[in-house]
């Protein structure tokens, strides 16, 4: 199946996902419920987005039963709201339009980041050529204040939005050019300096100094961590800026999703548990002992990717041909437990701890790549926000106890 055939149904198809005759079906485009176009060599046949037959069919479930529907839509359901930056199907992602995972072949996150934001070509290299807004006193202030990674780009954003007043400047163009100077921000944080190299120069020259090939690995970690469509991060990146905070405080937000033990702390789990897999039995062991006290094993399946998660495969296809086998072995140990335990493969969280191992980079490194990447969707998220001009505020099904009448009446 091509890409195309991908993203396309026929009018067969929709008629049939929609459970409608293609007379209706017809009569749905003809009212502007639903796109089509030509089909190209065959002009007198239409084809339909997929996307938009998905999203059709979820408007009409939502009128059969509303409370379901909206409970569906924020767990792995159905969208929520639309956006134009990540399309995942059929066990691949896009960057608007781009497949994410041919763009971590040769692409920085700079030029993702552009991307990610609808920066046009002209103004895409300027974009980077801010320098940092803190300077390095207080850089290292931050940097002696706290030894968690992460909490210092946390203690860094409120500090640096305090003395970048055009932040507050919410227009498109002024919002792609705060979002550059916070990923600068964050970089110039990790690296512990302030460089005009491009970020994942400026991580290897900090983890792995002299070691240049370290630096392409963290470069095609970072793409694949760009954005993932309507994770918990990027959803409270999307409710913050609809209320129209600013960049800082977007990342501010998101950041603290981030570091809930659910979401960005399980490649740390991933590493411990390749502390003990040093052989196969340690990792059947280890799996194991998961299953039975019933809890999820770190860093295997992903609901969007029941084939296998891409980032995933990039990552541990560089793990693996780190030529430092005894640190590959506990994760092809644990590769293979899971496939024959929980009959699942390997995720995102998986592949950060691998290269953070294979590749000696510092424990912490696994959530530093996802923040500093993520941070790029974040923004992403934002500046889309601010362009919609919508504040997010969903109902929620109430379950709680009835109030009594009686006393309502009385009043």
């Amino acid at each position: 199946m091509t890409e195309a055939q991908g993203y396309y149904l026929s009018a067969r198809q929709a008629a049939d996902a929609l459970g409608v005759t293609r007379a209706t079906l017809y009569a749905y485009a003809s009212r502007g419920q639903l796109r089509s176009e030509p089909v190209p060599q065959r002009p007198r046949e239409r084809r339909y987005p997929r996307q938009d037959v998905e999203r059709l069919k979820e408007r009409q479930e939502a009128r059969r039963d509303p409370h379901k529907a909206a409970a569906r839509g924020l767990h792995w359901g159905g969208p929520v709201l639309e956006s134009g930056i990540t399309l995942i199907q059929d066990g691949r992602f896009y960057y608007r339009g781009r497949d994410a995972s041919d763009l971590a072949e040769t692409a920085t996150l700079e030029e993702v980041a552009a991307l990610l934001w609808g920066a046009d070509g002209s103004a895409r290299e300027r974009l980077f050529e801010q320098s940092c807004v803190l300077s390095q006193r207080q850089l290292a202030q931050i940097r002696a204040f706290a030894k968690d990674p992460v909490a210092q780009l946390q203690i860094g954003l409120p500090i640096a939005a305090a003395v970048d007043a055009a932040s507050h400047d919410l227009r498109p163009a002024a919002a792609r050019q705060t979002s550059a100077r916070i990923l600068r921000l964050l970089a110039a944080i990790v690296a512990q300096r302030d460089s005009r190299e491009r970020l994942h120069r400026a991580l290897q020259a900090a983890w792995a100094p002299k070691r240049d090939a370290v630096g392409e690995v963290i470069r095609t970690a970072l793409v694949l961590c760009a954005d993932h469509e309507l994770n918990v991060s990027a959803f409270t990146a999307r409710c913050a800026a609809s209320a129209g905070a600013s960049p800082y405080d977007v990342v501010s937000a998101a950041m603290a999703a981030l570091k809930g033990y659910k979401h960005g702390g399980a490649a740390d789990r991933v590493l411990g548990l390749s502390n003990r897999a040093q052989t196969r039995g340690d990792a059947r062991a280890l799996v194991a002992d998961c299953l039975r006290r019933g809890e999820r094993v770190p860093g295997f399946g992903h609901p969007l990717y029941p084939a296998g998660d891409p980032r995933a495969v990039r990552l541990t296809q560089l793990a693996e041909a780190s030529g430092n086998q005894a640190a590959w072995r506990p994760f092809r140990n644990l590769r293979r437990a899971g496939a024959e335990l929980l009959h699942d493969l390997p995720n995102l969280d998986f592949g950060l701890a691998a290269v953070t191992r294979t590749y000696r980079l510092p424990d912490h490194a696994p959530v530093i790549l996802f923040a500093l990447g993520r941070t790029a969707g974040w923004l992403a998220h934002a500046i889309e926000e601010y362009a919609s001009g919508q504040l997010i505020r969903p109902r929620a099904r109430y379950t709680g106890p009835a109030p009594p009448s009686a006393s309502i009446a009385a009043k």
